[in-house]
């Protein structure tokens, strides 16, 4: 009786105008949000070391090859992407590229973290939690209901351009405590966005073959989001 009423029973379509086995796409769903939980969980322990262990915090704030290294762990996420998205259906290259990606930005997310304080970081990661949460339950339900959130794509691509001139502006001429909140808002708005928009994806688009590019284009926004969260839970505290 009840599995006849479980929405991960294949007996109910995801959305109103779906061809494909449901219980083949809900098997997708879960292999990809247990991927991103492994990367968060990866993401959590690589960076609780950077902030927890004195002398790496040390290395990175006080000395020129700590500053080297850490613009290295900046570029490394974007060039791992290239070979990752040629090599996204290729096992066990997939996996091998993603742990390099997951770890490299993790290292960056630690140091932002590592000059912050606690409560700052607290707040930041319980805010994106709820934020995830409360965003991926609404797509689904109004996935059901027929919603489409497509037409997100390009919008939120040109919002992402202006974000990134914004930043570049702001690095080059400092505008601020006040220039600072309004970045992490937007940014927050943007990566909210992308969130509802690839999880849609995933529900609709998304083949079977493309889980690992599923799991980091959501995991990017998850980070992003914290990312943003920080900027502005930091700024408001200084």
């Amino acid at each position: 009786m009840f599995a006849k009423n479980d929405v991960e029973t294949g007996q109910r379509p995801l959305y109103p105008t779906m061809l494909e086995s449901p219980e083949l796409r809900w098997s997708f769903i879960r292999k990809v949000y247990s991927i991103i939980c492994v990367q968060l969980l990866l993401t959590i322990a690589v960076a609780a070391v950077v902030i927890s262990v004195h002398p790496v915090k040390h290395f990175f704030a006080a000395t020129r090859a700590g500053l080297v290294l850490y613009i290295v762990l900046i570029f490394v996420p974007l060039i791992v992407l290239f070979p990752l998205h040629y090599y996204h259906q290729k096992h066990p290259v997939n996996y091998i590229l993603l742990s390099l990606f997951t770890v490299s930005l993790a290292f960056v997310v630690g140091l932002a973290c590592a000059f912050t304080k606690g409560k700052v970081i607290l707040l930041a990661a319980i805010l994106t939690a709820a934020v995830v949460i409360s965003l991926t339950m609404y797509t689904f339900w109004a996935a059901r209901k027929g919603k489409d959130f497509s037409f997100l794509g390009p919008f939120l691509f040109g919002a992402l351009i202006v974000l990134l001139l914004f930043a570049f502006i702001q690095i080059l001429f400092p505008l601020g405590k006040i220039s600072v909140m309004i970045y992490g808002c937007l940014a927050a708005i943007i990566f909210c966005g992308y969130i509802v928009y690839d999880t849609d994806n995933l529900i609709k688009r998304y083949n079977y073959d493309e889980y690992i590019w599923a799991a980091v284009a959501l995991y990017l926004d998850i980070i992003n989001l914290f990312m943003a969260l920080l900027t502005i839970f930091r700024a408001a505290d200084s």
